[in-house]
């Protein structure tokens, strides 16, 4: 049956229909959704691992035993698991095993740019390359014949516009192969350097053997036309150009791009009279025609940054560009906020007005970071705020212990904040780390995580207490605290810099975007009282605005949180008495 399907979740139908057992990940945009796909075939065991390191572990396990398996994630999750991966391709696999990865060319979510081929490259396994959901789909299940096949984990690199666009697919009932059996090898799975040393050679040979598979390989195809010119292309980079030139150029569009093909690309430069090469970011492809000798135009026309377009494609190779239309008003910019009623305002506005150096994470609250809160000065990756913390007070001393404070959500602190906090405890630094306790994975789009109690399908899990676990960390100080009560707050942050030892404060409110939340009734403004002091305005709350002097409060937006009632010195926020 034809149907339209978005990127992901071709992916996701393609793991089922391939006979796919487990699936373990972590959230990630633009990966996300795969997983929340799969979880809708019952035949899937599906979960959300801590991070992508456990997440790859346990899909390794589950290969290992024998069952088809799945890890998805987004290209900076692919270094968390970076560490596995590397060694398993010494190890290989036993059933197959497919890790998703979704690059965001562009950073649309992301704090970087990376292109994942440098992994598949390093670690010296195949990586296919849909353009779109029809391909998705099909090199899912493709995946898993060449994992087994070649004795690999394989990559299946997604990108945000595959992921997230629609195409036509053609679906085929699951076919799941019998499990295949565990048997004990030493020599296979143990790495340890004796057995690794014999397993490399095996690793260079599987190359070359995945090289002459994709001479030939129908996800490596010629598609020839006029032959001025011709264009290698992969991924979304692929419908830029047929959708800018069509068959008047020749196109090599190349499905692996790891490894890649030597004879077929030579073959196809020899047909043409001017070879170009178009693929986002870094010059993966080019570069290895540049090795095979082939005079090829690339990054010195095509930009290593940022998406492409047709445009941008048309204008670097001659094609015609188009116009379109333009507004000729300016369009004011429209910056992303917190949500109005999100427990990390008050939060954040406390450590504002405390003067606080603070040292942020990934997540939602790295919006902390934007006027009016400003309220954050540095963000890495996961985890990182708990660690360099520890560095920065160990550096400074007393200069700033006590001003800085680390902020991290509390499944970004499952994720990678523990081992940060462990070295806190251990090499003692007198820090103060904010644990910001939304009950779900926020930015994401609200995924479970080891603190909610509920697991992938939302039914009751294993549920860490995050009090205990920072107690038995070895913290004496831990504390609690309402984000909507700024005085709390306030109290609580003045309290724990003092403190001569490190501390851990817990902000805890559930995200007002979840379903079960039930909000009070949104507040209005007494004109008569309001003085139009802009106090209210300190916190960044999108439904409060000025109006003809005076603050003015949209009710559709307003949860009744009561945090600009606290802030406003004459009383003028009143209740309105209907819940929202």
């Amino acid at each position: 049956m034809k149907q339209l399907m978005l990127g992901n979740a071709a992916v996701a139908r393609g793991l089922y229909e391939a006979g796919c057992s487990l699936i373990s990940s972590y959230p990630g945009t633009p990966s996300t959704e795969i997983t929340e796909e799969a979880v809708k075939y019952d035949e899937i065991y599906c979960e959300w691992a801590p991070n992508e390191k456990v997440a790859m572990e346990a899909a390794f396990g589950a290969s290992l035993a024998g069952k088809r398996s799945f890890c998805g994630m987004k290209h900076v999750g692919l270094n968390v698991a970076a560490d596995p991966l590397y060694t398993m391709s010494y190890t290989g696999v036993n059933a197959g095993i497919v890790i998703g990865v979704a690059d965001d060319a562009g950073m649309h979510s992301s704090q970087n740019e990376q292109d994942s081929r440098h992994h598949a490259i390093a670690a010296k396994v195949p990586m296919l390359e849909p353009s779109d959901s029809a391909e998705a789909l099909q090199f899912a299940k493709l995946a898993y014949d060449l994992s087994e096949e070649f004795d690999t984990p394989v990559l299946l690199k997604m990108c945000t516009r595959v992921s997230h666009s629609q195409a036509l697919v053609e679906t085929s009932p699951r076919v799941e192969p019998p499990a295949k059996p565990y048997e004990k090898n030493i020599a296979k799975y143990v790495m340890m350097p004796g057995n690794a040393k014999q397993r490399h050679p095996i690793v260079e040979e599987r190359t070359r053997k995945l090289i002459a598979w994709a001479e030939t390989a129908p996800v490596n195809r010629v598609e020839m036309g006029g032959t001025a010119l011709g264009i290698i292309t992969a991924s979304t980079s692929y419908q830029y150009v047929k959708e800018v030139f069509g068959d008047s150029v020749s196109v090599l569009k190349l499905g692996m791009t790891n490894p890649l093909p030597v004879d077929l690309i030579k073959d196809f430069a020899a047909k043409v009279d001017k070879l170009a090469v178009v693929e986002e970011l870094d010059p993966i492809i080019e570069d290895h025609c540049r090795k095979l000798g082939l005079e090829v135009v690339g990054k010195d026309v095509l930009p290593m940054i940022d998406e492409f377009s047709q445009n941008l494609v048309a204008s670097a190779l001659g094609g015609e560009v188009h116009t379109g239309k333009t507004l000729s008003d300016a369009i004011p910019p429209r910056p992303p906020v917190m949500c109005a009623g999100c427990p990390h305002r008050g939060l954040f506005y406390t450590l504002n007005k405390n003067k606080c150096t603070v040292l942020g994470d990934i997540g939602c609250y790295t919006l902390g970071a934007v006027a009016p809160l400003a309220a954050m000065e540095m963000t890495l990756c996961m985890g990182a705020s708990i660690s360099a913390i520890h560095g920065f007070n160990k550096a400074l001393g007393a200069e700033s212990e006590g001003k800085t404070v680390a902020v991290i959500g509390d499944s970004t602190f499952m994720h990678s904040g523990m081992t940060g906090l462990a070295n806190i405890a251990y090499n003692q630094s007198n820090s103060t780390v904010i644990i910001l306790d939304n009950s779900i994975t926020g930015m994401t789009g609200h995924q479970q995580n080891p603190t909610t109690g509920y697991n992938i399908k939302g039914d009751p899990a294993g549920k860490i207490d995050l009090e205990a676990l920072c107690r038995a960390m070895g913290f004496n100080r831990v504390r609690v605290v309402d984000p909507y009560d700024l005085k709390a707050c306030n109290q609580a942050v003045k309290e724990e810099l003092a403190a001569n030892e490190p501390s851990v404060i817990i902000s805890r409110r559930p995200c007002a975007l979840l379903k079960y939340v039930k909000h009070k009734a949104p507040l209005a403004v007494n004109k008569d009282k309001c003085i139009g002091c802009k106090s209210c305005m300190k916190i960044g709350c999108p439904a409060i605005s000025i109006k003809e002097g005076k603050a003015r409060v949209d009710n559709t937006l307003c949860v009744g949180c009561g945090v600009c009632e606290q802030l406003c010195p004459v009383g003028a926020f009143e209740s309105t008495g209907k819940e929202g």
